[in-house]
Order: structure tokens, then sequence, then C-alpha cells
């Protein structure tokens, strides 16, 4: 089940003090609970001295969309480690799409993977490790 993107939910509560994120123009397509699609496109100034998109720039898309899915539960949660891998690269222009999925949750713990591509290619593959805080939002 999706959560409607704008209502004021954690994950929302989380993305409004993003500046990140925000700065990327990374944007929140749909949610729920352990996963999350978010979306960017490449910029002019994302493109490194080879004319494709910055690792760093995808493994951030990445980064949030894990982000999203397992702060999705409620309780804060930040990242404990993040692993990527570049299968193809982004370039100037190019739509790309962040899907994370929860693989395993563990007491205080997670697994999430995330998939990132351009259409239907393969640009990256992203795993995250997790560790919920205990704190709850207001």
């Amino acid at each position: 089940m999706s959560q409607p993107v704008g209502q004021s939910g954690p994950v929302e509560t989380m993305l409004a003090s993003d500046a990140a994120s925000r700065m990327f123009g990374i944007e929140l397509l749909d949610y729920g609970a352990g996963w999350a699609r978010v979306q960017m496109t490449v910029r002019d100034d994302m493109v490194n001295g080879h004319g494709v998109c910055h690792g760093g720039v995808i493994f951030s898309l990445a980064d949030t969309a894990f982000a999203c899915a397992c702060n999705s539960w409620g309780p804060v949660t930040v990242a404990a480690g993040g692993d990527i891998v570049f299968v193809a690269p982004g370039r100037g222009s190019d739509i790309l799409t962040a899907q994370a999925r929860m693989r395993a949750r563990y007491g205080r713990n997670g697994i999430y993977d995330v998939t990132v591509t351009r259409g239907e290619e393969l640009v990256a593959e992203f795993r995250g490790r997790s560790h919920e805080l205990g704190e709850r939002r207001p």
C-alpha cells in the first residue's frame, strides 16, 4: 500500500529538513512501509570531467531512497553503512529513478536494497544498512 505523498508523515517530515536532497532536486514519488521511490534529473553541474554523472550524485539519489524507505516505519532511522555498484553511467538530462525495498529488519537494524534506473536500464545497485535510534518524531 502506498502512502499519499504530501501528507505529513515521517518521510515528509524528514525530507522537509533535508537540504542535500533538495539541492540535488530529488523528488519523492511514492512510498509505503519499507519501500520508497524517488527521482532526479541529472543537471550539467552534476556531470564530472568524463562527461558522466558523478558517482557521488548517484549514491546520494540511492541514499535518499534508502532513507525514505527505512524511515517509513516511523522511528528515526539512520544509515549504518552503504555500498554501491555502478553498472551504467548517467548523463546530463537523464531522469534517474531509485526504488528502495526493505530486505530484512532485525532488532533496531535493517538491510535495504536500492535499484537506480534510467527508464528500464539499470544504472546502479545500492545496499544500505540502517539503525533505528528509537526516537519518535514530534
